[in-house]
């Protein structure tokens, strides 16, 4: 129904920065809300940022905030993260989500999945 294909990742130093993007494809739906998760390697796939469709409301989990920033273009049906002062911590696969108005934490309030892009930050 709807496909979500990702750009962006990549190798980074500590301290550099990268900008996720995210394009929706196929049936969308006014009143979605996205997020980004993300899933170290040997760990549980967690929850990063969530966005509403308008924009208007933001969530972040507390290891990015004020780093990284969440944010989407509807007319480009395009959902990026902006990711600033990047620590190896932050290095995973990370995956780009749609759901239906939530903008939960919990991957259960997603439907629909990227197929992921993998950020490696070096220390």
């Amino acid at each position: 129904q709807v496909q979500l294909v990702q750009s962006g990742g990549g190798l980074v130093q500590a301290g550099g920065f990268l900008r996720l993007s995210c394009v929706a494809s196929g049936r969308t739906f006014s009143g979605a809300g996205m997020g980004w998760f993300r899933q170290a390697p040997g760990k549980e796939r967690l929850f990063v940022a969530s966005i509403n469709w308008s924009g208007g409301m933001t969530r972040y989990t507390d290891s990015v905030k004020g780093r990284f920033t969440i944010s989407k273009d509807n007319a480009k049906n395009t959902l990026y993260l902006q990711m600033n002062s990047l620590k190896p911590e932050d290095t995973a696969v990370y995956y780009c989500a749609a759901g239906r108005y939530l903008i939960g934490r919990s991957q259960s309030d997603y439907d629909f999945w990227g197929q992921g892009t993998r950020v490696t930050v070096s220390s």
